[in-house]
């Protein structure tokens, strides 16, 4: 590692940090609604679609709502899928995709994953990128963010039955927050080189007088709301190391920004809406502190370099390069891949599967934590909300006392739906990635043998159900087994958490608002951090410590004793 390298990472979260504060400020404006600029357009929505925005929404409401919205967006975008053959904005007559391919894709998109077990430039029209995708990305992104608002509510007082509007926050969300800063990036993109134009190709003339076709579509507006949303997968099949994609090492700063600066601004909204700005930061704080030993771990075990190589006398000074741009180096492409398993977002600027072991596995461990650091735009939040609980529990038990987080009680019930939330994903993930290694096409769809190959499929399994969208880059995804399992699990791992989310939020926010007594456990403070961060790891991550013993810690082991499987 070298000093510049540690302060291009000190850099990214100095900016993402700075500026999540008055991100975290406009956004409890708008779910407060103190912000309105554009009410006229935000009606006129609303009567359009026969909505009454102030119509207050129990909790099984609320999640009703959300639900039934993403079924219809889900169907939508798989006929869109399906059919875009005969859409327009498809010059080069593109096929529908299969019915498994297109139920995966949908599924992924509608849950904020974004998983790609396709080559978009050949396989997606621009029609059913803007209309299909993009969409999606928007919808996606703003329900997450609408769950985390409502969970806010129910800390603010006492004695609410109402969560508030799931198609009110929806709509707000939208028209204030995403598009606005994803048409201020997409305008950057576009400057700096990104393509942003309704042609599916241009002809290009090369130095030895031919010529190529490339694939160009509105790029730099989907680019902006997959980093912004933390939706993840790409206009290109190479992600954000494509040059379309991501020009240059500004851009790949931008990107690095707009991946993490809703997920740390979240905790600061919340401490603004309960008039207690440290409890934000106690959240804020945690998730960087994790984060940022990703983004450090991930880039010593990158720059020390493979092992193999160091034994055959060849010079690791470079690091390891295998699978990255030179224009990001190895700490520009760390910290995004980090950055982007840290988040939900799953985009990429360089290739995970190319990574050292150590270095593949801080971003495999980083999605089995449950996505916290910050997590995907408001499932992070709402998740570290979950581990917050658990934390003043586990507290409350060593002091013999009820726990209480922000004023509330919490009880049994509360406790018994975290665990499920925590313990139903665990188990879909390591029985999903267990019985595909035991089929012959499970099997089949993986690159490498050994250890590594164990890793791949972990990393599948736990990239879908955590509804992250990355990938280690050597398995083949586009297969039976795959396309509906993960597909399902995608589905899976977005509503079997958010479900039990929303009824917490519906429990507590019925309880009266309690005054802190000299027997309240402090939730601001470096030892409520610590503990946090102690849960997180404990209960979050230590129940895949077996199975990544045996995948990326073992593969590193195999490295360093100069072998290979």
């Amino acid at each position: 590692m070298t000093m510049q390298g540690m302060l291009y990472i000190a850099l990214v979260f100095a900016l993402v940090l700075g500026c999540a504060f008055p991100m975290g400020s406009y956004m409890a404006a708008i779910f407060e609604e103190r912000v309105n600029y554009l009410a006229p357009v935000e009606n006129g929505f609303y009567k359009l679609a026969g909505v009454d925005p102030k119509r207050a929404m129990r909790w099984t409401d609320y999640a009703t709502t959300l639900l039934l919205l993403s079924v219809i967006h889900f169907l939508l975008l798989y006929a869109i899928l399906r059919l875009q053959y005969y859409l327009p904005m498809n010059p080069l007559h593109i096929a529908g995709m299969s019915p498994r391919l297109a139920f995966n894709t949908a599924a992924s998109f509608s849950t904020n994953t974004n998983w790609q077990a396709y080559a978009p430039e050949s396989q997606i029209s621009n029609g059913a990128q803007v209309f299909g995708l993009v969409v999606h990305m928007f919808i996606s992104a703003a329900a997450g963010i609408a769950v985390a608002a409502a969970v806010m509510r129910a800390f603010t007082t006492g004695g609410l039955q109402s969560l508030g509007n799931f198609y009110a926050d929806l709509t707000r969300i939208t028209l204030y927050l995403l598009l606005p800063v994803s048409i201020i990036a997409a305008t950057i993109l576009v400057v700096a080189g990104s393509p942003q134009t309704f042609a599916q190709t241009f002809t290009a003339h090369t130095l030895d007088a031919g010529s190529q076709t490339i694939a160009i579509g509105p790029v730099a507006f989907q680019e902006a709301i997959k980093e912004l949303g933390t939706n993840g997968g790409g206009f290109f099949n190479a992600n954000s190391g494509h040059p379309f994609e991501n020009p240059d090492a500004w851009t790949n700063l931008l990107e690095n920004w707009l991946d993490l600066v809703i997920g740390f601004g979240l905790p600061i909204a919340f401490g603004i809406m309960l008039k207690d700005k440290a409890q934000g930061r106690a959240l804020m704080f945690a998730m960087a502190i994790i984060l940022s030993l990703g983004c450090i771990g991930s880039y010593a075990a990158e720059a020390a370099g493979n092992p193999l190589h160091i034994a055959a006398g060849v010079s690791a000074s470079g690091g390891n390069m295998e699978g990255k741009e030179v224009r990001f180096g190895i700490v520009g492409s760390t910290t995004f891949n980090v950055a982007a398993t840290g988040t939900s977002t799953g985009a990429v600027d360089s290739f995970t599967d190319s990574y050292m072991p150590l270095g593949g596995a801080i971003p495999l461990f980083l999605m089995q934590l449950g996505e916290v650091t910050p997590g995907g735009v408001g499932s992070g939040f709402y998740t570290i909300i979950v581990f917050a609980l658990l934390s003043v529990f586990v507290a409350g038990l060593m002091v013999g006392r009820t726990p209480e987080y922000l004023g509330k009680k919490v009880q049994a019930k509360e406790i018994k739906l975290a665990m499920l939330g925590v313990l139903i994903l665990t188990i879909f993930i390591l029985a999903g990635a267990g019985f595909s290694l035991m089929t012959k096409s499970g099997f089949g769809s993986l690159a490498n043998a050994g250890p590594h190959g164990l890793t791949e499929m972990l990393y599948a399994w736990s990239s879908a159900t955590e509804n992250n969208g990355s990938a280690f880059a050597g398995i083949s995804a586009d297969t039976p087994l795959l396309d509906y399992g993960l597909g399902s699990a995608m589905l899976f791992g977005r509503f079997a958490f958010l479900i039990p989310v929303l009824a917490i939020a519906g429990s507590l926010a019925a309880k009266p608002k309690l005054s802190a007594s000299s027997g309240t456990f402090p939730t601001t403070g470096p030892l409520f951090i610590g503990l946090l961060i102690g849960v997180i790891i404990i209960l979050g991550g230590l129940q895949y410590l077996p199975a990544d013993t045996l995948g990326p810690l073992a593969d590193q082991y195999l490295l360093a004793a100069g072998k290979t499987f």
